[in-house]
């Protein structure tokens, strides 16, 4: 066997560059855009879609609280080993004491199963 490296005999592979999936980021930032409004002429359409994001973001607002409620409720249940006090719950969600104790009480409502009268 010689000492020097084998040449091959197949023709060298060239790498392809890969396909751009996206638009590189120009140099310029974008002007700030909030739902595309600012670019609505016709005031009763700016009134329409601007009241529609507000009562949408209204309703997610709401069931974020809703979902913080049980969350807080599940911290400071009793039952678990490694329950917060209310002023701990408090201390994560940046709430007062008494807000804390008030949405713990709210999320335990909330997680209670619900009564079908007939």
């Amino acid at each position: 066997m010689p000492d020097s490296p084998v040449e091959s005999t197949e023709p060298t592979r060239r790498m392809r560059p890969a396909q751009l999936l996206f638009e590189p980021q120009s140099a310029d930032p974008e002007p700030e855009r909030f739902f595309d409004l600012e670019s609505i002429d016709d005031p009763a359409e700016l009134l329409r879609r601007s009241t529609e994001l507000a009562l949408a973001f209204r309703a997610a607002a709401e069931r974020a609280t809703d979902f913080q409620a049980v969350a807080a409720a599940q911290l400071a249940d009793p039952r678990r080993f490694d329950a917060l006090s209310d002023a701990e719950v408090a201390l994560r969600a940046d709430w007062t004491p008494d807000y804390a104790a008030k949405m713990i009480e709210y999320g335990r409502t909330l997680l209670q199963p619900r009564r079908h009268e007939d």
